[in-house]
């Protein structure tokens, strides 16, 4: 059977005007990613990440450990299938029909990093109504059409990979969700339940022989947890 592995990006810029560039954390958990698994012996067949700087970044900083090990890895393909939903239009979206319940959530959003309970609770609360569908708007990407989208990225790599494959998609927390909800068919609130466990640069791997894939293993973050380093164990 084939297999992919995929890779969350490492920590993003969580508070900051630019979300989308790698923290020094996030590049540090990249760096001991690539080390791991080169360190093991997996060599992949083909490596992909989605258009956006954190999972090219995250994917370049992996990749060159194996350059620093002598190891030979395949070039970086960018698939825009594997990117993050857009969360900040999401939000935009669906948070004004929240604020007669939440009056305090605009304020929250704008000082999330000051407020990171606050803030994950309401977050929940609008993935809550973008999963419903109820609150679809147009030109705001709807949970199901996310779905679609992911699936299609999946179904190019399974259509181009032979069984004996390794390849790796770094990607992003709520990509992986979308596929663990198509793959597993767990329903979507439960799917994102898993999402918030989602530690940055774990890894899940899929097992696949054609079209017919499985879910190996979930969330593995065995490069982080044996530093015994809390600080290196991050969600966002």
């Amino acid at each position: 059977m084939g297999s992919i592995y995929l890779i969350r990006h490492g920590q993003a810029s969580f508070g900051a005007d630019d979300y989308d560039v790698l923290s020094p954390t996030g590049i540090r958990q990249a760096e001991i990613l690539g080390q791991h698994l080169a360190g093991l012996g997996i060599g992949f067949d083909r490596c992909l990440s989605g258009d956006l700087r954190r999972q090219q970044h995250t994917a370049n900083s992996a990749l060159e450990q194996y350059a620093a090990a002598g190891l030979p890895a395949p070039p970086l393909e960018i698939d825009s299938a594997f990117n993050e939903f857009d969360a900040d239009a999401v939000i935009r979206a669906l948070l004004p029909a929240m604020l007669d319940d939440e009056p305090e959530a605009l304020d929250i959003l704008r000082n999330a990093a000051q407020n990171r309970a606050e803030f994950q609770r309401i977050f929940a609360l609008i993935i809550e109504r973008w999963l419903s569908g109820t609150y679809d708007t147009p030109g705001l990407e709807s949970w199901l059409g996310f779905v679609e989208r992911v699936q299609g990225g999946l179904q190019r790599i399974l259509e181009c990979a032979d069984s004996h494959q390794k390849i790796a998609v770094f990607t992003s927390g709520g990509t992986i969700t979308a596929l663990l909800h198509l793959i597993t068919q767990i329903p979507a609130r439960q799917a994102f339940e898993l999402n918030w466990q989602i530690v940055n640069t774990s890894l899940n791997h899929l097992k696949f022989r054609g079209r017919e894939v499985a879910l190996a293993s979930f969330n593995s973050h065995a490069h982080l947890q044996l530093l015994k380093t809390p600080d290196l164990i991050t969600f966002r």
